[in-house]
């Protein structure tokens, strides 16, 4: 329950037929704070947007603040003297439903590119991967009728999912693709999974895996920017 303190203290000041009480002048610091002129606000940042929209991959879950892909992309891009901004749009544990219910939140922001990843959630709870195909091709039509270009990072699944659902899993990433005609990088965490760049779960990387899952995403990213 929400409590609400209510403060009354309503001060009567004078009363009829007695003289006003002059207004006390302001303290000395006060009076300076007045004068000073005020400070501007943080500079807008105008450049294009590049939104990096995905799960716990994307959001850097279990690195430092600071440690994520998308902020090494950022830095890869400053380095290389690219004005492009790097929004990250991950939220752990977000399914392709989850992802498709906010698809307009992303679009709103007007980005030139968005790095689409998602899937690995479907498939670690074993949804049916007619589902994840589905979700990911409304996404990225959504995205491109939007205007952006659509960079679609592939994923993979733990051995122990059978090859069978691995396989058909894998097939929905270079099918779309194909048939949206949009940039794929074939695995995001390629040269990161199964090493000491994974974290103890087996399933995010390090600060330093994050680093090198960006450099991969620029090799893919570069082709879409206009400088």
């Amino acid at each position: 329950m929400r409590i609400v303190s209510l403060l009354a203290g309503l001060l009567v000041l004078g009363a009829c037929g007695s003289a006003p009480r002059p207004t006390p002048e302001p303290a000395p610091e006060a009076a300076r704070e007045a004068a000073r002129p005020a400070q501007p606000g943080p500079a807008r940042d105008d450049r294009p947007a590049i939104v990096a929209f995905g799960d716990s991959l994307t959001a850097g879950f279990g690195a430092d603040a600071g440690k994520s892909y998308p902020d090494f992309l950022q830095q890869e891009l400053d380095r290389r003297g690219l004005r492009y901004r790097v929004v990250n749009a991950g939220i752990s544990g977000e399914t392709t439903t989850d992802a498709l219910a906010r698809l307009s939140t992303v679009s709103a922001l007007k980005p030139v590119v968005v790095i689409v990843e998602f899937g690995g959630n479907d498939g670690l709870r074993g949804l049916p991967v007619s589902t994840t195909r589905s979700n990911l091709d409304q996404i990225v039509v959504g995205l491109k009728d939007s205007g952006a270009a659509v960079l679609l990072a592939g994923m993979t699944l733990p051995p122990n999912y059978g090859p069978e659902y691995i396989a058909s899993f894998q097939r929905v990433y270079s099918d779309l693709a194909a048939k949206d005609k949009v940039a794929l990088i074939p695995f995001l965490l390629e040269g990161v999974a199964g090493t000491s760049r994974m974290q103890r779960d087996g399933l995010h990387p390090t600060a330093d895996g994050n680093r090198l899952v960006a450099a991969t995403v620029m090799r893919y990213l570069q082709a879409l920017l206009r400088n």
